[in-house]
């Protein structure tokens, strides 16, 4: 057995075998069992799972209410609600499109999603620094990288490991169907310069709360957020573009809408932290803007500020 069969037999046993693999049944059933529906069914079904998890996991939404009160005082409790009920919608979608991946190739791709701003994307690429894609929890997220790599495109992507490494495995066999690589968050440095050295691609999640030792502190919906200091470490120290992108749902044209924006001008007096923290924050206005065009569509469940600045209490 090689080191990564031994290091995954040492993870199942220290969190229990019979834990472990009903997990995984659990996750390769649901998937499996969805993934055999049409694809209208799997959305419907992965609709209703969400809608049953917004009535019993009461916590979820109350995080989203809070977030809503904090970052969009002007929305009524109406809009709130309704917001409220379109991220869980939005989740289900995400969930039946996972289940479909299977199902997707460069003949069909165009049905389920459609390009917005390629072109800066592309010439990105073909300036050969690398590419930094500066994306968050908005819409399928998952789908969006997928459908790039469809779509000829395939990409190396920042993501945190799933304490359960069967059900991380056949997450990680269906994104890399096409050819994208998933790279371990923890320990990611060196993966994640080699890639943009030799002209590579890099995605990185970095709407998410942060915690002291790894963020730092900006501007987010105006309230001060601890944002993830990677990215822009990382645009610094290569060179690489950095260029926006997300996915949503346009309801009325019934397809995913994968968008790429301008890139976004890398700030360096030569002063690493204040440009560290300039950096982050035009980033952050990035993803703001982005969330503010799709509110129903962002991750409003999850604890966005919950880390404050020393002496602030919490929000939740």
């Amino acid at each position: 057995m090689d080191a990564a069969g031994d290091n995954m037999s040492a993870t199942i046993a220290r969190r229990g075998v019979l834990r472990t693999w009903s997990e995984y049944f659990l996750a390769w059933s649901i998937l499996h069992g969805l993934g055999l529906l049409p694809r209208s069914a799997a959305l419907l079904f992965g609709r209703i799972v969400a809608t049953i998890t917004r009535i019993l996991v009461r916590r979820l939404s109350r995080h989203a209410e809070i977030n809503l009160q904090l970052a969009l005082p002007e929305v009524d409790e109406a809009h709130r609600s309704r917001i409220k009920r379109q991220v869980f919608a939005t989740l289900g979608r995400l969930l039946g499109e996972v289940s479909q991946f299977s199902k997707l190739n460069p003949d069909n791709i165009e049905k389920v999603v459609v390009y917005e701003g390629l072109e800066n994307f592309l010439n990105a690429q073909a300036a050969g620094r690398g590419v930094l894609l500066l994306t968050g929890h908005i819409g399928a997220w998952e789908l969006s990288v997928f459908a790039h790599s469809v779509y000829g495109h395939p990409m190396s992507f920042l993501a945190r490991r799933v304490d359960n490494p069967l059900v991380e495995q056949l997450a990680e066999k269906l994104r890399s169907r096409y050819g994208n690589r998933s790279i371990d968050k923890r320990g990611s440095v060196r993966e994640v310069l080699r890639t943009l050295k030799d002209g590579g691609v890099v995605g990185i999640l970095a709407d998410l709360n942060a915690t002291r030792e790894e963020g730092v502190f900006v501007d987010f919906f105006g309230l001060k957020a601890c944002t993830t200091a990677g990215l822009a470490t990382l645009a610094l120290r290569t060179g690489a573009i950095v260029v926006p992108g997300y996915i949503f749902w346009d309801e009325t044209a019934r397809v995913h809408r994968l968008c790429f924006e301008p890139p976004l001008a890398t700030i360096d007096t030569g002063n690493q932290r204040s440009d560290t923290i300039a950096i982050t924050a035009q980033y952050a206005r990035a993803l703001e803007s982005i969330i503010r065009k799709h509110p129903e569509q962002w991750l409003w469940i999850h604890r966005r500020w919950r880390t404050r600045p020393e002496g602030e209490p919490t929000f939740y």
